[in-house]
This record gives structure tokens, sequence and C-alpha cells, in this order.
């Protein structure tokens, strides 16, 4: 029999986030994979480590940092070869994901190369959408409000039509847009009701007005908007 293959969301970044599902699994999956940058440790691995027995296989993959498709997808190709050379095997591997697998998580790019041949389980995790909305203890949306999540690695002309039309709004992958994105809020007006949080649920977590901001920003930061809607708020 084939092993079973687990997408394991592991939260935002602190450990106590972790799911009990999750920690169940990482201490008795016989086998571990996790995507890391070049030249950086797994941020996931990092979250999970202490649940994970000495005895477990561990099975880094690099994704390389480049917005071309090619590279990544031959490094996605080459993370399912060796996880299905596992699980032919008869073990089941666990992939580790920062916050929910199917959020912006590598473990989508896995699922469709593997799901065809083998079981598969995705076990959610808390998201960076909840954890920054705890930090700053702001509802994302309420009642029968629509919530507009829209990555900064998008246009300038898509960010503001999608915020112009949007509720509230989720602005994730930050980093080096932060100015870009905070000119285009600042110019519907609605940088009074915008927020940014870095590093969410990390020590170093920190929450301000958009206005505040600095130009530069971590690549785990997320602006939140809020336009205030619902009248019960």
């Amino acid at each position: 029999m084939s092993g079973r293959l687990y997408g394991i969301g592991v939260g935002p970044g602190d450990p106590e986030l972790l799911t009990l599902r999750a920690v169940r699994l990482l201490q008795r999956l016989p086998v571990i994979a996790w995507p890391e940058l070049p030249g950086r440790p797994g941020f996931a691995h990092d979250i999970a480590a202490a649940h994970i027995p000495p005895s477990c296989i561990s099975l880094p993959f690099t994704i390389p940092m480049t917005t071309a498709r090619e590279p990544a997808q031959r490094a996605y190709d080459a993370a399912a070869d060796a996880i299905g050379a596992h699980l032919e095997a008869g073990r089941d591997v666990g992939v580790l994901c920062e916050g929910d697998p199917m959020f912006y998580g590598s473990f989508m790019y896995l699922l469709p190369r593997l799901a065809p041949r083998f079981p598969v389980e995705v076990v959610p995790g808390v998201s960076s959408l909840g954890a920054c909305a705890a930090a700053a203890r702001l509802p994302l949306a309420g009642r029968s409000e629509a919530l507009t999540v829209i990555p900064a690695t998008r246009a300038n002309g898509e960010i503001a039509a999608a915020i112009a039309a949007a509720e509230a709004a989720a602005i994730p992958k930050v980093g080096r847009h932060l100015d870009r994105v905070r000119r285009l809020v600042a110019a519907l007006g609605l940088e009074e009701v915008a927020w940014l949080v870095i590093h969410a649920s990390l020590p170093g977590e920190t929450v301000m007005p958009l206005a505040e901001a600095p130009e530069r920003a971590p690549y785990f930061s997320m602006i939140l908007i809020r336009k205030g809607t619902d009248p019960w708020l």
C-alpha cells in the first residue's frame, strides 16, 4: 500500500497556534517535507520543529526566488518526485506549509502533482488573514459584508480598482510594495481606515496606522482596510 500525503498548515509563526491535529501528525509521521528559499532555513519547519521527532526523515526542498514560472515549476516537479518515492515505499509524508495550505500555500503546487496517484489529506492552519485581524483587533468582515483579498504584487490600476470596489480589503505580500500601495490607498481617501500589520503572531509583531508606516516592510506584512459599512459596528 502507498503512503498518505498530508498538507499541514502550521500557522502564521507562533508555534502555539499549531492545531492539535497538526501536532499529532507531526509526532507520528515518518517523513516531513517543507519548502525553503535559497540560503534561508525553512520558516514552516522552524514553527513546527519542537514537535518533530529526531527519528523523522527530513525532506526540505528549495524554491527559487524569481517571478519566472519555469524555475519554480521544475523545483516543484523535483519535490514531488522525492515525496512520491517515499509514498510509493509506503511511508506517509507530511508537507509543512506556513499559514494555511490552501491560502497562497506552497502545498497547492504539490497537490495536483501527487493527488492523482496517492491519498491526500489537507490539514487547515491559522491563516495570515486571521492572525493579522487578531493582531489589529479589526474584524475582517461582518454580517453580509464582502472581503476582498488583493495581493500587493498586482498592478497599480488593478489594486486601486479592487480597493475602490471593496467593502473590506486585505492586501498581503506587501514587502517592497508598501510605499506604492500606500499612495494608492491615500489617493482613494482611505488612509485613515487602513492598518499595517507586520509579523503577526511573532515576537516582532507590529500594528500601526498605514499613514504612519515606513517606506518598506517585510514580506510577512499585510494591509487591512475596513470602510465601516456594517452599521452594527
